[in-house]
């Protein structure tokens, strides 16, 4: 018997005696979707109202250059990597246990540190260490001549040409197989790309 019609059921089944169990049955599957129904309704807007706070939310890195009035002001021949006419090239690799740093090749580099590239230089991010994969992650500010998230690994180097001024802050994952406190390090960090 279908529990769509309950109260005829109801009736019925009392009238052949076996209503106790029918009754219990039908209450049980009619609970069960109201309580289906009810877990929905109050579970979807939390995930909907955290997904859209989470989503606006800024990363907040040690030492926040993007943050400051004139973050170009920092900028210096000491910790600009490349020019127009020279490369620039970012080592990255896992360190620590979930950690990842990002090192560019100038001397005295410091990394996950901000530093500073011109507009025009083309930049190589490569895999600092032996079997290191990585992923460069800006979210929708792309400061490259490049679409989407820079996958790459120190078998695979990826070059790309700084297009677009300003201050960005940008998440990178360094992953290497084999490691015993799992595969992946990751850091939030900056760079300043200066138009002169």
């Amino acid at each position: 018997m279908v529990c769509g019609s309950f109260w005829a059921a109801l009736l019925e089944e009392f009238a052949s005696r076996k209503g106790r169990c029918f009754v219990v049955r039908c209450l049980i599957l009619q609970l069960r979707r109201y309580l289906a129904v009810l877990c929905c309704l109050l579970v979807a807007p939390l995930l909907l109202t955290s997904f859209i706070a989470g989503r606006d939310t800024k990363k907040k890195i040690k030492g926040d250059v993007c943050s400051t009035s004139n973050p170009a002001s920092i900028c210096t021949a000491a910790n600009t990597c490349g020019s127009a006419s020279t490369p620039c090239t970012i080592r990255i690799k896992r360190s620590g246990g979930s950690d990842a740093t990002v090192t560019p090749d100038f001397p005295d580099a410091k990394s996950n540190k901000a530093f500073c590239l011109k507009v025009g230089t083309t930049v190589t991010f490569m895999g600092g260490s032996k079997n290191t994969g990585f992923v460069i992650d800006f979210g929708t500010e792309n400061p490259f001549d490049y679409d989407g998230s820079i996958i790459g690994g120190s078998d695979r180097p990826i070059t790309v040409t700084a297009k677009h001024p300003g201050c960005y802050t940008y998440s990178v994952g360094a992953c290497t197989p084999g490691t015993v406190y799992g595969m992946c390090g990751n850091a939030d960090t900056q760079f300043i790309i200066s138009a002169n």
